[in-house]
């Protein structure tokens, strides 16, 4: 009867302790919801305002009827001493173009910025779109200081009108876009253009205005940017799509390109890049920024629907006052994502190229780039790349051939080490002990054939990190593919294939066949060469399966890849191929490596140190054995 009682006691309790999280849970959303909606509330009040302001200015500087004092009194209840600026004649939404041989850029007398970027000589999508590539257009960036005044109002500079002054300096377009709250009061932004340049010159600084705003905290620079779509592969380009950074002296990193949302604040930031794979937006800064705040937004939900946007940019970078003015020399570039252009401005712009970190980015630079660019210099870049597979296998083959070699003689002693297997089958360590033994008189590494499998992994990673940066390849044909940079269809499917995508790629089905029969020819050779090790997988087997899946992993990863990509490992699988035909049957003797190695069985030859730590380390491992029994 007590347990009864208990029993009842305890649900009782469990219904109530139940009862209260739910109510809790319950109160918590509602709590939560409430917080969003006067979040939302505040921000729609705050665009309401914003708005308001606009068509306060608007509706001042439009009536004809008005007097210019009339004008000015109405500005100045919204704009306070920023009403000098926006009854000046140029308070209209007119554009200032300046163009050199490379890019045309238009510049807004509204915010003072750059509100269309032009990069001549390259086409979106694909050659003969006749679309231009654009970084910026309609609105798809903004450059705003939110200024506070010491008149307790808060003024963003986006929305208020610049006075434009165009002169020439040398060869040299200069734009001032001057924001006047008096005469001699203002903020400026000043672009100078060079020729024959991506790169820009850009200042900001303030005159007078210490007695207009208040400069007791920095000022926030907030630029922005929706990156537009300029590739044929939507996922291909979203991949490489990024943020990327300098900052403390030198060192360099990026927000991830996969995430939906990343977000990072940054000490002594240097330069800020807006990458949109192929092409790039660059902020430089000579005096490095405290406390920038980075980032990046995924706007492709969907990678098979047509979108305007891949990502969402933005940087919001401090600028501090010294003695109460602004003073700040900094640097736009807009173009080319281009390894040999953005490296000649010596500014650590390399960078922004994803070459791969440590060794893989310094095969990169120092060896692959130059070799690349020395073939291309001369020949059609689909040649340039066969010729550059080839190069790198004829380089590689010495450790192709150490790699077979090793299989080889592990092949050779297979019959020795399968009696030692049956001998002391029962005594895993005495075993262990007698194939190494057996090793050593036969004076054979086990470890060698996969030393030279390790040392071209850097290889295989770095020409990974190559292709997708060779800006180069961008819209150059071959066979036919007719873009080396993106996927080379030859089918379009009228249904997607998940993973796959909804269009055949020819390169990557070679590249697999290539594969395939490459892991057919040295799987069955490592299946001979290694022994079944009692306790271990059985490594055969796992290979088996594994000449079927990697070809088909290979066709699904690729198919939206950079053909350039998958023609060279079509082509490095083919001579790799018959690298390892030519070793085999002209090269590796099979019957003079056996007799090598029971000439050398004959002969006392000292064991290595790590041979001899080895052997240590079993006969120690066997006497603690013996001494437990």
């Amino acid at each position: 009867m007590e347990e009864r009682k208990l029993d009842a006691k305890s649900i009782v309790a469990f219904v109530l302790i139940a009862g209260l999280m739910i109510w809790m849970m319950f109160n918590n959303i509602k709590e939560d919801q409430k917080l969003k909606a006067q979040e939302d509330a505040q921000k729609a009040t705050t665009e309401k305002v914003g708005k308001a302001k606009e068509q306060v200015v608007a509706a001042a500087i439009s009536d004809s009827t008005q007097t210019d004092s009339l004008k000015v009194k109405a500005l100045q209840s919204t704009l306070g001493a920023f009403a000098y600026s926006a009854a000046l004649p140029s308070a209209k939404d007119n554009v200032t173009e300046v163009k050199n041989e490379l890019v045309t850029l238009k510049i807004a007398n509204k915010g003072g910025y750059i509100v269309d970027v032009k990069v001549k000589d390259f086409e979106q999508f694909h050659k003969g779109s006749g679309k231009s590539v654009q970084i910026i257009k309609d609105n798809n960036a903004n450059l705003n200081l939110q200024l506070q005044t010491k008149d307790n109002r808060v003024l963003n500079t986006k929305d208020m009108y610049f006075e434009p002054t165009v002169t020439k300096e040398g060869n040299n377009q200069v734009v001032t876009m001057r924001l006047k709250a008096g005469e001699n009061q203002f903020l400026e932004y000043r672009y100078v253009l060079k020729p024959n340049e991506y790169m820009m010159d850009f200042g900001i600084r303030t005159q007078g205005l210490n007695q207009v705003i208040n400069t007791s905290k920095p000022l926030d620079l907030d630029w922005q940017l929706k990156a537009y779509r300029n590739e044929k592969s939507i996922s291909y380009e979203n991949r490489y799509t990024d943020v990327r950074y300098e900052y403390e002296g030198g060192k360099d990193n990026s927000l991830s390109a996969a995430s939906n949302l990343d977000e990072e604040t940054v000490e002594d930031l240097t330069y800020v890049a807006f990458k949109q794979d192929l092409f790039t937006s660059i902020l430089l800064m000579e005096t490095p920024i405290k406390g920038a705040q980075l980032k990046s937004e995924n706007l492709v939900h969907d990678e098979e629907k047509d979108t305007v946007y891949t990502k969402n940019f933005s940087a919001k970078l401090p600028l501090a006052f010294k003695n109460g003015e602004l003073n700040y020399a900094m640097n736009w570039y807009y173009g080319p994502a281009d390894y040999k252009i953005l490296n000649s401005y010596d500014k650590n712009l390399d960078e922004v190229m994803p070459l791969g970190w440590g060794i893989f980015g310094w095969i990169n630079r120092y060896v692959f780039i130059p070799a690349y660019g020395f073939l291309s210099g001369f020949l059609p870049h689909g040649i340039a790349i066969v010729i550059f597979t080839m190069l790198v296998r004829l380089v590689m083959s010495p450790v192709t051939y150490k790699s077979y070699l090793s299989q080889a003689k592990m092949k050779v002693l297979r019959p020795e080490i399968a009696e030692l297997n049956e001998k002391f089958g029962k005594d895993p360590m005495k075993k262990q002990q007698e194939t190494m033994k057996l090793y050593g008189k036969a004076g054979v590494n086990p470890m060698a054939g996969c030393l030279p499998a390790l040392m071209q992994i850097p290889v295989f990673y770095a020409l990974f990190q190559f292709f997708p940066s060779m800006f180069d390849l961008r819209q150059k044909s071959f066979l036919w593919a007719e873009d080396l940079s993106s996927y080379d269809s030859i089918l379009e499917l009228p249904f997607r294939i998940p993973f796959y995508g909804s269009h055949v790629s020819l390169f990557p089905i070679l590249a697999s066949i290539a594969i395939f029969f490459y892991m057919k020819m040295t799987t069955g050779d490592q299946q001979m060469a290694a022994p079944q090790q009692e306790g271990m997988p059985d490594m055969g087997k796992i290979m088996k399966i594994m000449i079927y899946i990697s070809p088909i992993m290979m066709l699904f990863f690729f198919n939206n890849y950079a053909s350039g990509l998958s023609l060279y490992y079509f082509v490095s699988n083919t001579i790799t191929i018959g690298i390892m035909l030519v070793i085999k049957n002209y090269i590796v003797d099979e019957k003079k490596i056996h007799a090598q190695i029971q000439e050398n069985k004959t002969k006392d030859k000292p064991q290595s140190k790590f041979q001899k730590k080895m052997q240590e380390m079993m006969e120690q491992a066997e006497a603690q054995k013996k001494s437990k029994k």
